[in-house]
């Protein structure tokens, strides 16, 4: 009898072909009003004097902090795995650009 509640309560979630390939982002600008906070996700290109949003995502206050503690419990153990993440604020909130290459030949 338990099993069956367990089932009814499942969501099946649905990851159609075309979102299921992801959009990358390299920069995230974080706005909120007193019922929903809004994520929108862009992409950097150096170079390139304009950045275009890729993704909006609008939540409600209780599934932010949803999204927070789950992206703080798989950042450690992302850490945990492959070492800490260093972010550097020195530069601010724009990911490192450049004109060229970088490194040494």
């Amino acid at each position: 009898m338990e099993n069956n509640r367990d089932n009814e309560n499942q969501i099946q979630i649905e990851l159609p072909e075309d979102i299921a390939q992801g959009t990358y982002s390299n920069l995230s600008i974080i706005s909120h009003s007193s019922s929903e906070f809004v994520i929108d996700f862009i992409r950097v290109v150096p170079g390139l004097p304009k950045a275009k949003v890729q993704s909006r995502i609008i939540l409600t206050p209780d599934q932010a902090k949803r999204l927070l503690h789950a992206l703080n419990e798989n950042i450690k153990r992302y850490e945990k795995q492959n070492g800490h993440v260093d972010i550097d604020n020195a530069e601010g909130f724009l990911p490192p650009m450049s004109n060229g290459p970088i490194g040494e030949a």
